[in-house]
């Protein structure tokens, strides 16, 4: 006969927790406990959990690893590294989703910084995006434009005019993180977003901003005075 899983009553205990209260009644070496059931299968997930809180700090560090870091850490192993290193990824695709099939607006500064720091959320290399607007400022798509090292990314103009025309949009707004933590545009920032607005503004598509990200911070090249009046 099977031997019996000795950690079976606590962990259904913690499920019925979740289930009745969410996650606001779990401390976060509880969080990462409870999602460590689903890859480590009869171990005591409670010390690993604390491993990784002592290893990188926060739960949100965990949560943003590298798999292989992860996977360094005693009683892990890849399927647990890759659970923790798969949660990031997926919020942020569910989020790009549902907000493209909303019709999400995206009018002003404000509205375009909150949403790249959404989308930007957990992000350890620097990654550069365009999205597509119609002419009140409704998103019709959202293109990854390219992924770097955490201090370079390399943008190719014709595609950020292509995807525009082929979005049939009538306005374009950029953006890409400082995984540095400083969101303070670069000399190659401003000349970066000059080369596109004026690449844009021959086919008859605005460059309306900007957005560069760090963190839960955001700057806006249009409200810098980089951009001329929309």
């Amino acid at each position: 006969m099977a031997e019996e899983n000795p950690h079976k009553g606590h962990r259904e205990r913690k499920k019925a927790q979740f289930r009745e209260h969410g996650l606001d009644a779990f401390a976060d070496h509880e969080v990462l406990e409870l999602l460590l059931f689903y890859a480590i299968p009869r171990a005591d997930t409670n010390p690993v959990a604390h491993r990784l809180l002592d290893r990188f700090g926060t739960l949100d560090a965990v949560l943003s690893a590298p798999a292989e870091e992860l996977a360094q850490i005693e009683g892990m192993g890849e399927h647990a590294a890759t659970l923790l290193a798969l949660l990031l990824p997926v919020v942020r695709r569910a989020f790009l989703e549902s907000q493209g099939r909303s019709g999400f607006v995206l009018a002003s500064a404000e509205q375009l910084g909150q949403y790249f720091c959404r989308l930007f959320f957990g992000a350890r290399q620097e990654v550069f995006y365009e999205v597509c607007l119609d002419a009140k400022g409704k998103l019709l798509r959202c293109y990854k434009l390219a992924e770097g090292s955490v201090d370079m990314v390399n943008v190719n103009v014709r595609c950020i005019v292509e995807n525009a025309l082929r979005s049939h949009a009538s306005a374009v707004a950029l953006s890409h993180n400082h995984p540095s933590g400083i969101a303070l545009p670069s000399a190659d920032d401003n000349a970066t977003t000059l080369m596109v607005y004026d690449a844009l503004r021959t086919v008859g598509i605005e460059l309306v901003d900007h957005i560069i990200v760090a963190d839960d911070d955001f700057v806006s090249l249009y409200e810098n005075g980089l951009l001329p009046p929309r």
